[in-house]
């Protein structure tokens, strides 16, 4: 209990000090946060459009700048040696794929277990563009119980921040629909890499969505 307090101690020192890292790097590539963030203790936030590696740092950054403390989901083998120590620091999750229970089931079971926490989740899946989002962030927030939160990098404007909580209804179709209004005028940094909202379970669902 002593080293927990400790370490929750240390965090609180480190806000200031991230807050003003933070702030610095956006101010040196002209970007700035707009917005508030959801102000509810746990949510699956997705992180789009991915199209480039400086989206970590700038999410990173926006991150510290208005106190959301991001979680996101890595292989646990990024985790070993030296650089496990700065990507845990800076959120990171281990997630061993190869265990019998899947990623999904294992941030299911982390939000469940957490009374505060914000899930980053890349819905793309990849910085490339391919024909479908993957849907772990939709089945985590669905198992957990708890809203899905837009969260945008638009390099069109230099801005950066989250949209409103989105409480999952399990009509998959209609779900997406309203994340794809939010998209919609959001411009990654490699706009021809984006991969637009739109899940297979849709298609799935309506077979006449393929012709």
């Amino acid at each position: 209990m002593a080293a927990s307090g400790a370490a929750k101690a240390y965090g609180r020192g480190m806000k200031p000090v991230r807050r003003l890292f933070g702030r610095i790097f956006l101010t040196a590539f002209g970007w700035s946060e707009e917005g508030d963030p959801p102000q509810i203790p746990k949510y699956v936030l997705i992180a789009a459009p991915h199209t480039s590696n400086w989206d970590f740092p700038f999410t990173l950054a926006l991150s510290w700048v208005t106190g959301v403390r991001i979680r996101w989901m890595g292989k646990h083998t990024l985790f070993e040696g030296p650089a496990g120590v700065f990507f845990r620091a800076v959120g990171g999750v281990p997630v061993v794929r190869h265990e019998k229970r899947n990623m999904v089931q294992q941030m299911i079971d982390l939000l469940r277990s957490e009374d505060e926490l914000v899930l980053l989740v890349p819905a793309e899946g990849t910085r490339s563009r391919r024909t479908y989002w993957k849907s772990g962030f939709y089945h985590i927030a669905r198992g957990a119980g708890v809203p899905v939160v837009p969260g945008y990098l638009d390099y069109a404007r230099k801005r950066g921040g989250f949209g409103e909580p989105i409480a999952l209804t399990g009509d998959v179709r209609a779900d997406m629909d309203r994340i794809r209004a939010f998209y919609a005028d959001k411009v990654g940094k490699y706009p021809e890499k984006f991969t637009p909202p739109r899940l297979r379970e849709e298609e799935e669902a309506d077979p006449a969505l393929l012709n």
